[in-house]
């Protein structure tokens, strides 16, 4: 009986039909472009996924003399004392509350401004408009909150001044805990709406011409067209980046609210990412502290998950 021999080139063939093997073969064709990536990604691996390595604290009463490994155990007891806390239902709530007006009033702005800068006749005034309109956004923060505290000042403030003109009483703006969300979500739409139009400006750029003038010799308004024809084109967009924001619903830049905060409109600027700087790096309480950052990470988490779920079998767009 005669041994059977094996073909070289059929298994050439049958390893190269492999999945590892073609995809080695590819990184070999694109081995510049791969190596242009391996720098992000040992960034991200250093200082994103290496602290992941600290979140034990969170479970540990840690002690900097004995290290994270060498503190002891405390299982659920921060997670405990800050759900039976008393600034609980505050902070989750001016936390909530911010992102989730920000999502319903901010997210908008920037599509409508694209619009409106796509269908301007001029080109000039167009480019002379997103200029205008995303300059703000190199402003730093604390220039920002500068400026809303002289715009904004009982005393010599322009806001003011024109309110007492009009016969009306001076506000203190930022004194008052009713006015700082107002007056945070508003300034951040000044400052960022520019900036987070060129996404979209971008997009609009890609929708192919003949759709508007078939549209057009349809005898659809200006109206008609932009709701059949650049927002179906954009649409696509909008949901990722609506995925994106509530990714983070529950993070803000603290160094605003932070700067923007005094006693007196605590009660409203108090949120998570404020607490945790304030009781964590100035009071040291950093198991505390990592619990907290841990449970609103975890609803960031479930938030994004949930959102790309909806999307994928709403819209067919998601983030996988």
């Amino acid at each position: 009986m005669k041994t059977a021999q094996a073909n070289p080139t059929r298994i050439a063939e049958r390893n190269s039909s492999r999945p590892g093997i073609r995809l080695l073969k590819q990184m070999a064709k694109r081995y510049d472009l791969y190596l242009m990536l391996l720098l992000p990604v040992v960034w991200y691996l250093i200082f994103h996924y290496g602290p992941l390595y600290g979140l034990q604290i969170a479970f540990k009463n840690f002690n900097p003399a004995k290290g994270i490994v060498g503190s002891s155990w405390a299982g659920f007891e921060h997670f405990e004392r800050f759900f039976n806390s008393y600034y609980f239902g505050r902070l989750l709530w001016n936390t909530m509350s911010i992102n989730l007006f920000s999502l319903l009033i901010a997210f908008p702005i920037p599509i409508l401004l694209a619009l409106i800068i796509n269908e301007i006749p001029s080109k000039a005034f167009g480019k002379w408009l997103q200029n205008i309109t995303y300059l703000p956004h190199f402003i730093s923060i604390v220039v920002i909150v500068g400026m809303l505290k002289l715009f904004l000042s009982p005393k010599g403030g322009p806001i003011n001044g024109l309110i007492e003109a009009f016969g009306g009483e001076p506000i203190r703006f930022l004194e008052e805990a009713g006015w700082f969300k107002t007056i945070f979500i508003g300034s951040n739409i000044w400052q960022n709406m520019g900036w987070q139009s060129i996404i979209y400006i971008a997009a609009l750029s890609g929708v192919n011409p003949q759709l508007y003038e078939a549209a057009k010799m349809d005898g659809a308004s200006r109206l008609r067209r932009i709701w059949h024809v650049s927002l179906p084109g954009i649409v696509p967009v909008i949901v990722i980046l609506l995925i994106l924001d509530i990714g983070h619903f529950m993070n803000i830049g603290f160094e605003k609210v932070l700067l923007m905060q005094n006693n007196l409109n605590l009660e409203s600027s108090d949120v998570i990412s404020t607490f945790v700087y304030t009781t964590g790096i100035l009071k040291g309480e950093y198991s505390y502290t990592a619990a907290i950052g841990l449970f609103n990470s975890i609803i960031n988490l479930a938030l994004l998950l949930l959102v790309n779920r909806i999307a994928r079998k709403t819209s067919e767009t998601s983030l996988w």
